[in-house]
């Protein structure tokens, strides 16, 4: 079977530490969410040059487990863009510390709006 490959662009590339994992030795999947959204926040923040805010988590799809030490990164594509808000597809992949193997352990459908300096949502075609 071939390898998955990353769709979309890099966004953000990290390493899980002994801190963000569970008492089995595995990252919490909390964790890796967190990572997912920082990715997928700093492309909508982009698209729209301003602040954006996470409303919603349409998918999300845990295939296999991040291992302390794993090299995680997540790839971000814009999917939709609304009149305040947009969706954007997030991978996420792990380079095994030991061999080096890819494998994707995540992918989710995240979606931001757009919003003012009072934290309201303002049209995207403001920015």
């Amino acid at each position: 079977m071939e390898p998955q490959r990353p769709s979309g662009e890099p966004a953000i590339r990290t390493m899980a530490m002994p801190g963000d994992a569970n008492a089995n030795g595995d990252i919490f999947g909390g964790w890796v969410l967190s990572q997912m959204d920082l990715a997928g926040g700093a492309l909508s923040a982009q698209v729209v040059r301003g602040r954006t805010a996470t409303v919603a988590i349409e998918a999300m799809t845990f295939h296999k487990p991040v291992f302390i030490g794993d090299l995680v990164s997540c790839y971000v594509e814009l999917v939709k863009t609304g009149r305040t808000s947009l969706t954007v597809k997030i991978d996420t992949f792990a380079t095994r510390r030991f061999g080096g193997e890819e494998v994707r352990v995540t992918e989710g459908i995240f979606v931001y709006v757009a919003i003012d300096d009072r934290g309201k949502p303002r049209p995207i075609a403001d920015s």
